[in-house]
């Protein structure tokens, strides 16, 4: 990503090391008079409307909404802007039935994990696990990531120098007061990108006030409206699938589900989160169509600055900064936290020694935190590895959520439908260049399998991971 430099690397640090400062001196003093594990796991299942909306939508929305919504939409269309939307939103629609059942279900329950350990067995509960892990794991890499090359395309500001900062402020606080620290740090993150985002969106649209419509879009760039581009279906539904699945096994999200002090505080907070983000990722994801429309030559990962930051104004860029790092710290705190809990509730389940396993995950915690520093101060495109990981979460989406509402589901027909969703979505998942997959270009010839199919090879590979399942549920 080529660097604007609007603002001086000095400045950017600043900016960064006060706000990140701010978040830790406020989770630190918050979480003083509530320390304990049980707040530490589930906030003392107390947590009312207003602070569990404010969690479920900071934990939600992270630095790449900045990013990926906008670059979809530049190749996948009106499709994949509603896919988007759709997938980030509505796994939390889905939580108003899941997360009362199993609350019912597993009163005193801490994880999903631990509930699907319960349901069938430690075979497919170690799975489950470590799928879990490693997708919460990228997402953590990929939030760092992003705003680390943001505030170096800003400002020209080394990658490692900003993802030290809010890699240290976030394990510090996190680590110290737990899940009560992140929900009442993602409170005050709420307000505060809120209010930027609602002031970005009326700069964006002031700037753009002739082309921000579907006309303009329509008269430039027809096909990212056209139900017949075919890029419009297939991206959209992938979006969908791949995102709602992933947030589907977000601990984080289940923490929160554990948290809330009662089942109708828990609707109404995921209802007004619902609602919160699907207008807030849609708006993204339509400025990538206005920003390829404008300039058919545009990076799809700036497409939503090159609209924002037209002019380089200095304010805007200090509120894109602040509004990033705002972002990222609400949804990289949920991140530790959740991982953490995955390891002091259901490691002792998987290694079995005589541990604290409180001070366990913080040392996992730390060396992931090291891993995470690495990898993002390279600024390394990570979208592959992360679609990797939401191919794991849909080989196992439907099977584990169904088998809470059917029985007769057991843990052999469960762990046996799982690794051939998740066999036939590898199979065709395509390699780095999206030109081919392992079953077709490499052990087949392309040209023995449907032109749709080989143009379409990651719709293809979802589909195939989330349905094929289905068709092993009865097995004997």
């Amino acid at each position: 990503m080529e660097e604007i430099k609007i603002i001086s690397s000095a400045s950017a640090i600043i900016i960064t090391l006060i706000l990140s400062l701010i978040f830790l001196i406020i989770g630190f003093y918050y979480s003083k008079k509530n320390l304990g594990l049980n707040s530490y796991l589930v906030a003392n299942r107390n947590i009312k409307t207003f602070s569990l909306t404010c969690s479920f939508v900071s934990s939600a929305l992270g630095a790449w909404i900045l990013f990926g919504p906008a670059s979809a939409a530049t190749w996948g269309g009106i499709g994949a802007v509603i896919g988007y939307a759709l997938g980030t939103a509505f796994p939390l629609f889905i939580l108003i039935f899941l997360g009362n059942k199993i609350r019912r279900l597993h009163s005193k329950g801490k994880t999903l994990i631990e509930v699907i350990r319960l349901r069938f067995g430690n075979k497919l509960f170690k799975l489950i696990l470590f799928l879990s892990i490693f997708y919460m794991t990228i997402f953590l890499i990929a939030e760092v990531t992003a705003v680390s090359i943001l505030i170096n395309y800003v400002s020209g500001t080394d990658l490692w120098i900003t993802s030290l900062i809010i890699i240290l402020s976030s394990v510090t606080y996190t680590l110290y007061g737990g899940l009560r620290a992140s929900i009442f740090t993602d409170n005050i993150q709420f307000i505060f990108f809120s209010l930027l985002l609602l002031i970005g969106f009326s700069y964006l649209i002031s700037f753009n006030s002739a082309e921000f419509n579907f006309k303009f879009i329509s008269k430039n760039k027809p096909n990212l409206l056209d139900l017949d581009y075919l890029p419009n279906f297939t991206a959209g539904l992938t979006f969908f699938i791949a995102v709602s699945a992933t947030n589907l096994f977000h601990q984080g999200n289940w923490q929160r589900v554990y948290a809330a002090k009662d089942n109708r505080i828990l609707k109404n907070s995921l209802i007004i989160s619902f609602l919160i983000i699907l207008p807030v990722v849609f708006i993204m994801g339509f400025s990538g169509l206005v920003a390829v429309s404008k300039n058919i030559s545009v990076n799809p990962d700036l497409a939503f600055f090159s609209l924002l930051l037209i002019d380089q104004k200095m304010f805007l860029s200090i509120l894109i900064l602040i509004l990033a790092i705002s972002l990222t710290i609400s949804s990289i705190d949920t991140l530790i936290n959740a991982i953490s809990s995955l390891i002091i509730v259901d490691g002792k389940k998987t290694i079995k020694l005589n541990l604290d396993y409180l001070k366990l995950s913080k040392k996992i915690i730390i060396f992931l935190a090291i891993i995470t520093f690495f990898i993002s101060s390279k600024g390394l495109s990570i979208l592959y590895l992360f679609l990797l990981a939401d191919l794991f979460c849909c080989s196992a989406v439907l099977t584990v959520f169904y088998s809470f509402y059917n029985q007769t589901i057991k843990e052999k027909n469960a762990y046996i439908s799982i690794i051939i969703g998740l066999t036939i979505g590898l199979l065709l998942f395509p390699s780095p260049d999206f030109s081919k997959s392992i079953l077709i270009g490499i052990l087949f010839p392309a040209e023995l399998f449907p032109q749709f199919i080989v143009n379409s090879l990651l719709f293809a590979s979802f589909l195939s991971a989330t349905f094929f399942p289905l068709l092993t549920w009865k097995i004997k």
